[in-house]
C-alpha cells in the first residue's frame, strides 16, 4: 500500500496538467510523513524503491528546493531536537540512497559539490559519529551509480576511515570502499586489489569492499558491474591465496566472495573449488566447502547445474579429519537441504549416519586449559554437535522421507538431550517435531526420554549463579516442557513411568505453573492453525 500511494503521488507530480498544484499539495500533506517512513527499521523492498522516485519527482516538480529536500532528508537520519534521537542502522542506508539518487537527479555542477560536501563531512566529523556514517554512506550510494574519479585522493580519505575505533564507521567506510568502486572499475577495483595484499591490518575490511564489488554485479540493475577477464582472474587468484588465512573472519569474507563469483562464473569457478577439496590445508578446505554454501540459494539459478553432480565432493568432507572442515560441510549441508532439498537427498543415505556421528561428545575434542588458581574446561566438539542437530531439524522439515527416526532417536537424540545448554535447544524442538510428524516411533522409546527431560527440568542453580546464567537455564526448562507438552498430546496410554512423571514432577509443585503456561501457548498456536485451514 505503501509503495502505491507514493507511486500515486509521483504520477500526480509528473503530470503536466496539474503537477504544480499536486507538488505543492503532496510537499505539504505528504513529505512529512515521507520523512517519518524513510526512517523505518521496515522500509525496504518495492516500497524504499517507490520512496527514492518520490524525492526525485518532488524536486522535479519545482515545488521544493534541492538543497531544503536534502537537507531535511539528511537531518532524519542524523537526528534533531524535534524528531529525537538518530535514526535506526536501517534508516541509514534508507536515507542515503533516497539521499543518492536525489543527487542524481541535479545537475552535474550540483552533485559534484554534494560529494565534496560529503568528502569534507567524513574527514572533519571526528567525534560525530551519526554525521561520519551517514556521509560515508552516501558516497558509497552515489558512487555506486555515478563515477567519483574525478574527486582527487576520494579513495584515501574512506581508506583513513577504517582507522575508526568505532565499527559502524569502519563497516560504513568499507560498503563506501566497495561502492565507489562499482563506478569506477578500472581505477578503483585495482586500489582495493593492491591494498588487501599491502595492508595485512585493514585485509578484513577490504575484503568486505571487495564482497560489495562482487555482489553488485548481479543485484542491482543500477550499478551493475561486468568484469573483465582479467579482473575475474586477478580476484581468484587474491581470494584463493587468503583461504589460508589463519584468521576465521578473513576465511568466511574470502568463502563468500568465492560463492557470489561462482554464480557469476559457475562453469569457471565450481572445477576450482572442487579441486581444492583435495587441498593439503584444512583451512582451503573449509573455505571452498562455504563457498558452494553460499552458491544455493532459494532460486533457481544457472549455477545449479553445475553444483549437482559434483555436491558430493564438498559434502562428503563432513568425514574430515578437522574439525573445521567437517563443521563447514554440515554448515553447508543445512543449508542445502533448506534451500534446494532436491541437491542433497539422493545422497542422504550415505550423509545421515557420518552427519548422525557428529552429534556425538568426542573426548577427544575436550581439553582441559590451566588459568592458575583452577583449571577449565573447553569442549571443540560443541558447536559441531550443535550445528549437526540443527541441520537434523532442517532435514526433518525438507527430507523427512529419507529419514529414519528410531534409527536417530536412540542413541543420537537421547545423547543430545543430556548434553550441553547450546545443544540441549534444538534437541528439544526436534524431539517436538518428532511427536508431531512421526508419533510412532516416539511413543515406542517414550520411557528413555523421560530421564533427560526430568534431569533438564529439575535443574537447580548454584546460589552465586548471575543472572545471565539463571536467564538462559529458564528458558532451557521453557524449551524443555514444551517438548514434554509435545509427548503429552500424543502419550495416549502411554506407559506408566511417562504417566508418574507428567504427575509428580511437571503437573506438580514449582513446574506447574510454568507447564500450564507452556501448554496455552500450545493451544493457542493449535487453535491458530485450525482457524488458519478454515
Amino acid at each position: 500500500m505503501t509503495a502505491l500511494a507514493l507511486e500515486l503521488c509521483c504520477t500526480m507530480m509528473k503530470d503536466k496538467r496539474h503537477h504544480s498544484y499536486a507538488g505543492v499539495v503532496v510537499k505539504e500533506r505528504v513529505l512529512p510523513q515521507a520523512l517519518v517512513l524513510v526512517k523505518s527499521p521496515l522500509l525496504q523492498g518495492q516500497a524504499l524503491q517507490t520512496l527514492q522516485g518520490f524525492f526525485t519527482a518532488l524536486v522535479q516538480s519545482a515545488s521544493t528546493s534541492f538543497d531544503i529536500l536534502l537537507d531535511a532528508l539528511l537531518s532524519t537520519a542524523r537526528g534533531s531536537s524535534s524528531g529525537g534521537g538518530p535514526a535506526s542502522k536501517q534508516a541509514f542506508h534508507s536515507v542515503a540512497q533516497c539521499a543518492a539518487v536525489l543527487c542524481l537527479a541535479a545537475p552535474d555542477a550540483k552533485c559534484s559539490s554534494i560529494v565534496s560536501m560529503l568528502i569534507n563531512s567524513v574527514e572533519n566529523s571526528l567525534g560525530q559519529d551519526a554525521t561520519q556514517l551517514l556521509s560515508l554512506l552516501c558516497l558509497g550510494e552515489i558512487g555506486r551509480r555515478k563515477d567519483l574519479h574525478s574527486h582527487i585522493n576520494l579513495e584515501g580519505v574512506i581508506i583513513r576511515s577504517f582507522q575508526s575505533p568505532s565499527e559502524e564507521i569502519k563497516s560504513a567506510a568499507s560498503y563506501a570502499l566497495g561502492n565507489i568502486a562499482v563506478g569506477n572499475l578500472s581505477k578503483y577495483l585495482t586500489f582495493i586489489l593492491s591494498q588487501i595484499d599491502n595492508q595485512s591490518k585493514l585485509q578484513y575490511l577490504l575484503l568486505h569492499s571487495l564482497k560489495e564489488v562482487i555482489a553488485r554485479q548481479s543485484t542491482d540493475d543500477a550499478g551493475k558491474v561486468d568484469f573483465k577477464g582479467t579482473d575475474v582472474q586477478k580476484i581468484l587468484a587474491l581470494l584463493f591465496t587468503h583461504c589460508q588465512s589463519e584468521e576465521e573472519g578473513i576465511r568466511n569474507v574470502v568463502a563468500e566472495c568465492l560463492g557470489k563469483l561462482a554464480i557469476l562464473e559457475p562453469g569457471k569457478l565450481v572445477p576450482a573449488l572442487k579441486e581444492r577439496t583435495l587441498s593439503s590445508s584444512a583451512f582451503t578446505r573449509a573455505t571452498v566447502v562455504i563457498a558452494i554454501k553460499y552458491t544455493i540459494v532459494d532460486r533457481p539459478q544457472p549455477i545449479d547445474m553445475h553444483i549437482k553432480p559434483c555436491i558430493d565432493s564438498f559434502l562428503m568432507l563432513i568425514r574430515d579429519e578437522d574439525r573445521h572442515v567437517r563443521r563447514a560441510a554440515v554448515s553447508a549441508l543445512s543449508t542445502a537441504a533448506h534451500n534446494k532439498a532436491v541437491l542433497v537427498k539422493d545422497l542422504l543415505p550415505a550423509l545421515l549416519p557420518l552427519l548422525y556421528d557428529q552429534t556425538v561428545i568426542k573426548k577427544e575434542l575436550i581439553r582441559t586449559v590451566d588459568l592458575g588458581p583452577f583449571k577449565h574446561t573447553v569442549d571443540d566438539g560443541l558447536e559441531l554437535r550443535k550445528g549437526a542437530f540443527e541441520c537434523v531439524d532442517t532435514l526433518l522439515d525438507n527430507c523427512l522421507d529419507q529419514i529414519d527416526p528410531s534409527s536417530f532417536i536412540d542413541p543420537y537424540l537421547l545423547s543430545g538431550l543430556s548434553d550441553h545448554y547450546d545443544v540441549k535447544m534444538p534437541c528439544h524442538l526436534i524431539l517436538s517435531k518428532l511427536a508431531e510428524k512421526c508419533p510412532s516411533a516416539v511413543l515406542a522409546v517414550v520411557d528413555t526420554l523421560v530421564e533427560p527431560l526430568e534431569r533438564t527440568v529439575t535443574t537447580k542453580m548454584k546460589p552465586d549463579a548471575v543472572k545471565q546464567e539463571v536467564d538462559r537455564n529458564e528458558d532451557m526448562i521453557r524449551s524443555a516442557l514444551r517438548a514434554i507438552e509435545s509427548l503429552n498430546r500424543i502419550s495416549g496410554d502411554a506407559s506408566s513411568r511417562f504417566k508418574a512423571f507428567m504427575n509428580n514432577v511437571v503437573k506438580s509443585g514449582p513446574l506447574a505453573e510454568r507447564y500450564n503456561a507452556v501448554r496455552h501457548e500450545s493451544d493457542a498456536v493449535v487453535t491458530g492453525d485450525i482457524m488458519d485451514m478454515s
